[in-house]
């Protein structure tokens, strides 16, 4: 079965608990790697990538965008086709790191195959963004689904 890398970054544990979740819809094909652990070699090993990661100040958190920095250049015109997806854990939007996401993996020329998950947590307050975040069930629920889905596709060679 092709691997499915689902690579995460959290401070406050919600993208870990949405990378988890996926993880679980995925079952064996899963691989759930912290982004600060990813390397090029593990990137070109997987046949398909979920990207999990809070926004943090309008952008993806830095530890996401830092693995995508130590691999963007190792990796360019070999990846190109396989699919992605996103699951971005944010404080009350989420598409500035969506968008900062995708415009890197265009210079990949990956293709996207489901719509970003992108998880509101209404944190507004210093107290309330450095908090530990319960992830609402009904978002864990879609991040398996998602990876559900993505594994099939895999399988199936749909991708």
């Amino acid at each position: 079965m092709d691997m499915l890398l689902i690579v995460w970054h959290s401070r406050t544990g919600a993208s870990e608990a949405l990378a988890s979740a996926a993880a679980q819809g995925a079952g064996g094909c899963a691989r759930l790697v912290p982004a600060a652990e990813v390397r090029p070699p593990l990137m070109l090993a997987a046949a398909g990538y979920i990207f999990a990661c809070p926004e943090n100040l309008g952008t993806m958190s830095g530890a996401m965008k830092e693995m995508f920095d130590s691999c963007y250049y190792p990796l360019l015109g070999q990846v190109e086709g396989r699919p992605y997806a996103s699951l971005i854990a944010a404080g009350s939007d989420g598409h500035g790191a969506q968008a900062q996401l995708d415009r890197i993996v265009t210079g990949w020329r990956l293709r996207r195959v489901a719509e970003p998950i992108i998880v509101n947590l209404a944190a507004q307050t210093p107290e309330a963004i450095l908090a530990p975040k319960q992830v609402p069930a009904s978002a864990l629920d879609s991040a398996r689904e998602l990876g559900q889905a993505l594994a099939a596709g895999l399988e199936l060679g749909v991708f």
